[in-house]
């Protein structure tokens, strides 16, 4: 007589599990020389909740550790929409590693947390989605030199859902970085001067911010269940873009990849717009408390579906620039005479699009000001003040 499996019964399937845990253990393993600075020790014998460890290598005397930690936000919602399982690695890795690559830091090692309503049954679609889903994550990894040293799933039933009740892929998706920086190499705003010149690094979606305003916009224009209208799809798709990763250009130019770790190009400041944008991550975080003001009249033209969806939200150019990034994912503070460096680099070793959109500036008498010149109204100046 065959036992019932009662665990399995109450929704959780440690066999499922366990097959899946071993597909995201091979991605581990595949990561292991994915950066020459982090050598992996495996003593797991192939099991894939085995020991292991790591040393790092290869680094300026003087290293320092920082561990960030984020995660893919709602937008996990519209991945499982779209069907593009394989891209939300992208989102989470650019989450992660930016709040290390905008400090001055390279991210080296990488863990994730990836909590499921369920894995679904061998072979069913569900199962296939989310190996879709962390296989993606071995090709993001690679893309940015990071080790994805551990990782945990979990099946947790009710406590992961979906706006739409009805998907089967339901996931929340977070992960931790850890880094290092050196005292050479940190980029803390301090040394942003007036007359410096602010360059855009275009960025084709959303990334992973402001997506519950993104799903609101779909609600509006396709109703209340907008998944299920077929029009919505193209949409949908647009809305789910991955985000572009700009670690591995941002950590060369300051120097983490020569052998002399040399900087080729001092950046003063750089911004990942990510939540609050441009108000709260330029001004507030950056330039504010320094008593210092910018002026951006050359920002890249948004994508369309982020126009799409501000008009279906309701939103005005104030409201928008401070929830999305506007169609630029970082910005970067340069010298005026470090500006063409920079942007041959981009495009020549990396293939990232970047454009001067702006300058630094200040004004005695005047409280610190961020201007922008919409992109969106090209009518409307959108200004931000310190408090």
């Amino acid at each position: 007589m065959i036992k019932k499996d009662l665990y399995a019964e109450d929704g959780v399937n440690v066999e499922a599990g366990d097959a899946f845990s071993a597909i995201a253990g091979r991605v581990c393993r595949d990561s292991f020389k994915n950066s020459p600075h982090v050598k992996v020790y495996d003593l797991s014998d192939g099991y894939f909740r085995g020991v292991r460890g790591f040393r790092f290598h290869h680094l300026p005397r003087g290293y320092m550790f920082d561990m960030t930690s984020d995660g893919d936000g709602s937008k996990v919602i519209l991945n499982a929409m779209a069907g593009n399982y394989e891209f939300a690695a992208y989102d989470l890795l650019a989450m992660c590693g930016m709040d290390v690559t905008r400090n001055g830091g390279m991210g080296l090692v990488f863990n994730n947390v990836l909590d499921v309503s369920s894995l679904g049954e061998d072979g069913s679609s569900i199962r296939a989605a989310f190996i879709r889903l962390i296989t993606g994550l071995s090709r993001a990894a690679k893309s940015v030199g990071a080790v994805c040293f551990r990782g945990e799933t979990a099946e947790l039933g009710v406590c992961v859902g979906s706006e739409n009740p009805d998907s089967g892929v339901k996931f929340n998706w977070s992960a931790s970085m850890l880094g290092v920086y050196h005292k050479s190499k940190m980029i803390t705003g301090n040394t942003i001067a007036p007359g410096m010149k602010i360059i855009a690094l275009k960025e084709n979606g959303f990334r992973a911010n402001g997506i519950s305003s993104v799903r609101k916009a779909l609600a509006n224009k396709f109703g209340a269940r907008w998944w299920e209208d077929e029009m919505a799809m193209p949409y949908i798709r647009a809305a789910a873009t991955p985000s572009v990763l700009y670690d591995p250009f941002l950590q060369a130019i300051n120097g983490w990849s020569t052998p002399s770790f040399e900087q080729q190009i001092k950046v003063h400041g750089l911004i990942h717009l990510s939540g609050g944008a441009f108000e709260g991550k330029l001004g507030h975080d950056i330039l504010f408390p320094r008593g210092l003001s910018a002026v951006l009249d050359n920002l890249w033209d948004p994508p369309k579906i982020m126009k799409q969806c501000a008009e279906w939200r309701g939103m005005g150019d104030y409201d928008i620039y401070k929830t999305w990034n506007g169609g630029q994912g970082a910005l970067a503070i340069v010298s005026p005479e470090d500006v063409e460096g920079f942007l041959y680099i981009a495009d020549e070793g990396y293939g990232i699009e970047a454009q001067v959109c702006g300058k630094i500036t200040k004004t005695a008498g005047f409280k610190p000001q961020i201007q922008i010149a919409s992109q969106f109204d090209k009518d409307v100046m959108v200004v931000y003040m310190a408090p």
